[in-house]
């Protein structure tokens, strides 16, 4: 497998309005990784990704993906009035890619055939997930960017979605840069973390980088609240770790 990056940034700095929302940051994704980054509202997580996907254009440092690559992306909010009279299809039909048909990208993201010609409007946000996520996939990109993708579902929703997440990366080898408050998710499924507070905080394998410190640099007090969401039920999988 070629080890080489899929994505290089180095010192990579975003202002607005003469303030630096995002500062110095450097990092790599390799093939098949999944990176989270984490930190607290603020901290510029969000401004990162968009960054990284070409939305924000007004940056420092460099953002290099390997030659050819295609980005996948899932904004924590997408602005689409889904009670527009729109099919699940007509909705697939909008990416002018299609590498993966519309069955196999049902299938990849767990969901039924039937739902294609149903209206975005009948789906609950969970499921709504799911769509937008076979929108991203289906033109079978090599690096998916999530912004908080459990952000707008309940908590039964998050964990079917990360597990499909997980699912995902082992059908397909896409890498992922996922953004979450979950401590949880980072322990179980990414292999590299970010710490991102306006300025990098710490990176590298969770184990070795989310010392007590450094989640009180970006928490304070409030640094293991975001444990919960799974339940004890992962410590029967060896995750006793998730829970400090």
């Amino acid at each position: 497998m070629d080890s080489s990056p899929l994505l290089e940034v180095k010192d990579l700095t975003v202002t607005f309005d003469g303030r630096s929302v995002v500062n110095d940051v450097s990092f790599t994704l390799k093939p098949q990784e999944v990176l989270a980054v984490i930190g607290p509202n603020g901290s510029g997580k969000s401004t990162l990704l968009k960054t990284l996907v070409g939305i924000n254009k007004k940056y420092s440092g460099s953002i290099a993906f390997a030659p050819g690559a295609k980005i996948g992306y899932l904004p924590q909010r997408f602005h689409v009035d889904f009670y527009l009279p729109m099919t699940v299809r007509e909705f697939l039909d909008l990416k002018p890619e299609h590498k993966y048909s519309l069955e196999e990208v049902l299938r990849l993201v767990e969901i039924p055939g039937n739902w294609l010609d149903e209206n975005l409007a009948t789906f609950s946000s969970g499921q709504l997930q799911k769509i937008l996520l076979a929108f991203a996939i289906i033109d079978q990109p090599q690096v998916l960017l999530f912004d908080e993708p459990t952000e707008n579902v309940d908590v039964v929703s998050q964990e079917s979605i990360y597990d499909l997440l997980h699912e995902l990366q082992d059908k397909t080898g896409v890498a992922m840069v996922i953004i979450s408050h979950d401590l949880n998710v980072v322990y179980r499924y990414a292999q590299t973390v970010l710490c991102l507070n306006e300025k990098m905080l710490c990176y590298g394998p969770p184990i070795e980088a989310l010392t007590n410190e450094t989640l009180s640099h970006l928490y304070g007090d409030h640094a293991f609240f975001h444990h919960h969401h799974f339940g004890d039920h992962h410590r029967e999988e060896g995750h006793e770790h998730h829970h400090e």
